[in-house]
């Protein structure tokens, strides 16, 4: 179900030549473990002055916005969500604006579902959406895509949680350490 709409999608974007990621949930599953997971989020790669284009592809795709004030909710929030009336199932277009979005667009991986190329987030760059959002399961997801993945590249994702760290005020980069130490302990046993 969330395959063939992922694939609907993807075609769509190249079609409209929309760049995107796909990250999220349905990006944990590409690196991480399986687990539930009822949406799907997609970076695209262009400003809200493309709503009108958005749009166009929810609409061709036969999905349904699922706000009111659609111009308004989105310059809010920088998020256009719809629904597929048949599944239900929940596709957030995620507009972006800063120069971090734009470049792991570029480095997004592409992964072949059938006949349709679908592009996700890189490894490091789900790893650094999760420690940026720092949810409970943000934080397990984490753990579960490290712990699958051994070859990634740490510089990359500490350089991107500093500077996250310094404008947000959080301290992902804290937890991403945490998180890298104790799997390293875990892998000495």
């Amino acid at each position: 179900m969330y395959k063939g709409l992922i694939k609907r999608v993807a075609a769509d974007l190249a079609l409209r030549k929309i760049p995107y990621m796909i990250i999220g949930g349905q990006a944990v599953l590409l690196y991480g473990e399986l687990r539930l997971t009822k949406d799907i989020d997609i970076t695209l790669g262009v400003g809200v002055e493309k709503l009108p284009v958005v749009l166009g592809a929810v609409q061709a795709l036969g999905l349904r916005v699922a706000v009111d004030d659609v111009e308004d909710f989105v310059r809010k929030t920088m998020v256009l969500p719809a629904t597929e009336l048949k599944s239900g199932i929940r596709i957030d277009f995620i507009f972006s604006f800063t120069p971090y979005e734009r470049q792991a667009i570029e480095k997004a991986r592409e992964v072949q579902f059938d006949d349709v190329p679908v592009r996700f987030a890189s490894l490091e760059d789900v790893v650094i959406h999760k420690a940026v959002a720092g949810r409970a399961r943000d934080i397990e997801d984490i753990r579960s895509i490290l712990r699958k993945n051994l070859g990634y590249d740490k510089e990359y994702i500490r350089k991107w949680l500093v500077d996250f760290d310094r404008v947000v005020e959080t301290k992902c980069l804290r937890t991403f350490e945490e998180i890298t130490s104790e799997i390293d302990r875990e892998n000495e046993r």
